[in-house]
Formats: structure tokens, C-alpha cells, sequence
């Protein structure tokens, strides 16, 4: 692999993870210019096989959630393929996955069978929930751990018919950004101590972190000061405001906001003489009213009147954009979070980058593609010290697979 020139370059990652929570952290991880070695059953990341795709196992959220990655197949039922990722791991600075730690212990990948081999590795367990709880072997996924920590149930709060959850991956990409600091501040505490250790990230704790955040509300307090829930998130007047020939989005927030809109439409006194608007406290109290006035009066003029009106008086706003809005985004274009790239198996491609930007240590500016399943074991292998008569072995035993060595 090219030498990175990012923050966190000659780090070296062995990606045990699948699906969307790990492959998210382990992408931004390789976007800061870590070496990461993703480890693929035979049947590979189930989201290979998740379209669209031009071509069978790059399925479209595989191609973005594992730019920048080598990927090994390793059968871990196999003992000769476990031997081989702790071989691998001797090697390594971190090895993350999302097991479950009772199967992870069971392959003998727990963090004490891979501190044995090499003291100084970072061993980050994503798993559904902490390990000291009742729940410690449960299965968990998105939609799971949304429900258990009250997603649907805000969002029948908020308006909906019925409870439904958020159409992202929300509990994922959380928790993955969870396991992207879980790393570097490891490696950090590596750097002063010299030690290893064990990190365990687990979904529920973290999205219920995220969750009561906002909504704890009166729960707060012992005893109660009113009930959970955050009411300006709540209101279902909260969304983008109907113009008369579309939708925008704004925020009228402070007291300099309300000022400068009622000015600004003509109602300059209303801001004291209306007393649900004069305060922040008193907005608060009647954001239900205070929200539906704004839509009332954002019906009298177009997505365009509205917003150069909003923006000579300095109020936020923002239109209200769709995927493909996205794309064609002027300011995305300039930053260049989209980029259009050549897949050497997949054709052309519109790829994310990572939004950060970093002074002294710059980010690649183009990751390597997302890898073939498999397409690099027998480099992997190699440098993990397997000869190629050996290697020749695990391919035939089904142990590993790839092109044979020359």
C-alpha cells in the first residue's frame, strides 16, 4: 500500500468487523491514513450483497463504508485460520471487531489470547451492550437498538402515525463514531504508557447516552420535574416550513433572530407585544403556537422571496435537500466531500470523503477503492510471514482464498 500522509499513517488495523457500525469506523480510520487489513469470511461482508451493484458482492453501502481497506478471507471456524490472524495480529496496533465476545472467546480472538501474542495491541470489542450487564450476550442491530433506546417512540411523540424508527442507520454510524475515538484515544494512552488494553464499545449504552441527552427532560431531576422530552425537538410543527412553492428550512432561535424577522416582515412591535415570542423561556413554553405561526406566515412567499429575506436579516436557513440535492451541492462540490472516481472493477463512481481537514498531517486525497473479496489475502499472508507453498495450502483447504501465489 502507498504510504499515507494522514495522522494516523504506520498504523496498522485488522478490521474484524461486517456490516455497517464497524466498516463505518474502520473507513474513517483508513481516511486518517491507517493501514487496515479487513478479515472477510468466505461468504464476505454480508452488505456485499447488498445492491444496487454493478457487479455481484460490491453492493453499493460495501463500497462506501470500506474505501482504503485490504480485505483477507480467513474461515475463523478453522483453527489454521485462526493461528493466521494471530499471526497477523503480532503485527498489528489495534485489532477491532463486532463479534459477539462470547464467539469471539470461542474462536480464542478474546483480548487475553491476542495479548499473549502481542501485549501492545489495542483489542476494541463493538458489541450490543456492556459486558457486565444482563443483556451481555444478546444479539443487537440498528433497528434493535433504536427501539430499546426510545427512537420510535419519540418519533410517535413528534407526530407519526405509528412508532417507526429513523431511515438511517443511526445506532451504527453513532456507535461507529464511538469506536473511532475508542481507538485513537487508546493508541494516545499507548503512546504515554506503553500498554495495550481492552475497549469495549457497546451499542445500547451508547445510543442511550445519545438519547437522554436531549430527552432526560424533567427525568433529570430526583424527584421529577416533569416528564421525559425535549419539547422544541418534539413539536410536530418542528419541519420544514410550506412556502408557496416549496419547503425551506429555519431556525428563528435567539431574541436577535425574532427581532430581525418580525422586522424584517413588516412586524417589527410584535416581538413585545406578543409575549409567547418576547423570551427565550416564554418561546419554550409555547413552542407548539410559536412554531405554527412561523408556518402560518412562511405560506405568504416563495422558497426564494423567503430566502433573501432571511438572509439580509441574518437568519439561518437552509434548503430542504434530497440525496441527488446533495450531489450537486455547490459548497459539497468545493470542499470535495463528493468525488467522482473509476472503480477498476465497478466503473465510475461518486465516492464521500472523510469532511475533516487537517493542517499539518493531510488527509490522502484518494482513498483506494473498496477491495474485491479476498483480493489480498495472498499479500497479507505473505507479509504475515506464510510462504507461498503454505499459502498454496490454505487456499486449497479452504482456509483462505485468493489467487494463488506466483
Amino acid at each position: 500500500m502507498k504510504q499515507s500522509s494522514g495522522p494516523l499513517a504506520g498504523i496498522k488495523i485488522l478490521d474484524m468487523t461486517s456490516v455497517i457500525m464497524g466498516p463505518y469506523a474502520t473507513q474513517l480510520l483508513a481516511s486518517m491514513g491507517a493501514e487496515v487489513t479487513k478479515i472477510e469470511t468466505p461468504d464476505g461482508d454480508n452488505m456485499r450483497h447488498v445492491g444496487p451493484m454493478q457487479n455481484s458482492g460490491m453492493g453499493h453501502i460495501f463500497l462506501h463504508a470500506n474505501q482504503g481497506k485490504r480485505s483477507i478471507v480467513l474461515d475463523l471456524k478453522r483453527p489454521e485460520a485462526q493461528e493466521a490472524l494471530l499471526r497477523l495480529a503480532e503485527q498489528a496496533d489495534v485489532l477491532i471487531t463486532n463479534v459477539r465476545p462470547q464467539a469471539l472467546a470461542r474462536l480464542n480472538l478474546d483480548y487475553d489470547s491476542v495479548k499473549a501474542r502481542n501485549p501492545k495491541i489495542i483489542h476494541v470489542s463493538c458489541c450490543g451492550f456492556g459486558q457486565d450487564g444482563p443483556y451481555a450476550a444478546k444479539a443487537a442491530y440498528d433497528d434493535l437498538i433504536q427501539g430499546a433506546t426510545g427512537l420510535p417512540w419519540l418519533m410517535q411523540r413528534y407526530g407519526a402515525k405509528d412508532p417507526c424508527y429513523a431511515p438511517i442507520t443511526l445506532a451504527d454510524r453513532v456507535t461507529g463514531l464511538h469506536a473511532v475515538y475508542a481507538v485513537t484515544g487508546a493508541l494516545f494512552a499507548r503512546e504515554r504508557s506503553g500498554e495495550g488494553q481492552a475497549v469495549v464499545v457497546p451499542m445500547f449504552e451508547v445510543m442511550a447516552q445519545f438519547v437522554l441527552g436531549d430527552h432526560m427532560a424533567g427525568l433529570s431531576f430526583d424527584p421529577p420535574a416533569g416528564d421525559a422530552g425535549y419539547a422544541r425537538l418534539l413539536t410536530s410543527h418542528r419541519r420544514p416550513y410550506k412556502t408557496k412553492d416549496g419547503y425551506l428550512c429555519v431556525l428563528i432561535y435567539n431574541d436577535k433572530h425574532w427581532r430581525n424577522f418580525f422586522a424584517a416582515i413588516g412586524d417589527a412591535d410584535r416581538f413585545m407585544t406578543d409575549p409567547r415570542f418576547s423570551t427565550h423561556g416564554n418561546r419554550a413554553a409555547n413552542i407548539d403556537a410559536v412554531y405554527a405561526e412561523v408556518g402560518r406566515i412562511m405560506l405568504e412567499r416563495t422558497v426564494s422571496e423567503w430566502e433573501t429575506l432571511l438572509d439580509a436579516a441574518d437568519i439561518p436557513n437552509m434548503p430542504m435537500n434530497s440525496p441527488q440535492d446533495l450531489l450537486d451541492d455547490i459548497h459539497l462540490q468545493a470542499v470535495g466531500l463528493v468525488r467522482n472516481t473509476e472503480h477498476p472493477t465497478e466503473g465510475k463512481l461518486h465516492t464521500i470523503g472523510n469532511p475533516t481537514s487537517w493542517s499539518n498531517t493531510p488527509l490522502d486525497a484518494e482513498a483506494a477503492p473498496a477491495p474485491r473479496l479476498g483480493q489480498h489475502s495472498v499479500e497479507v499472508l505473505l507479509e504475515a510471514g506464510y510462504s507461498a507453498a503454505e499459502i498454496e495450502g490454505l487456499i486449497a483447504d479452504g482456509v483462505t482464498a485468493g489467487s494463488s501465489p506466483a
